[in-house]
């Protein structure tokens, strides 16, 4: 019943107020992925998520870096998610909240950041 609810709430997102963040936040992810992975391309690094996952060296470096990036997003995506769920629930449930902002903020970034490097770096050849 728990896992029923919450997947019911989850999905209950993408109607009701504040649906237009769902659009904007990860557009702003985008644009800051597109940002980094040309920087990443420029500066002749590996495509992001792939070194984050074989190179345990970098892994501590890229984490810190994508969090530099991406992190006022994060936050304000958690921020918004709360006031949502305040409006809709009366209620803040934190774990909710961060994986929202992690679905709308980290993800797109993570998954695009590596692809514009890629690109960019083919476009330099």
């Amino acid at each position: 019943m728990a896992t029923q609810s919450f997947v019911e709430m989850m999905l209950g997102r993408t109607t009701g107020p504040l649906t237009l963040r769902l659009i904007l936040q990860p557009s702003m992810a985008t644009l800051l992925a597109i940002r980094a992975g040309i920087a990443d391309a420029r500066a002749g690094r590996p495509p992001y998520f792939w070194s984050m996952l074989r190179d345990p060296l970098l892994r501590h470096e890229l984490l810190r870096g994508g969090w530099k990036n991406v992190h006022k997003l994060f936050w304000m995506a958690v921020l918004l998610d709360s006031i949502y769920q305040v409006i809709v629930f009366k209620w803040i449930y934190p774990g909710q909240a961060l994986i929202t902002a992690g679905v709308l903020a980290i993800v797109p970034y993570v998954l695009l950041r590596g692809l514009v490097t890629r690109i960019a770096a083919r476009g330099r050849r």
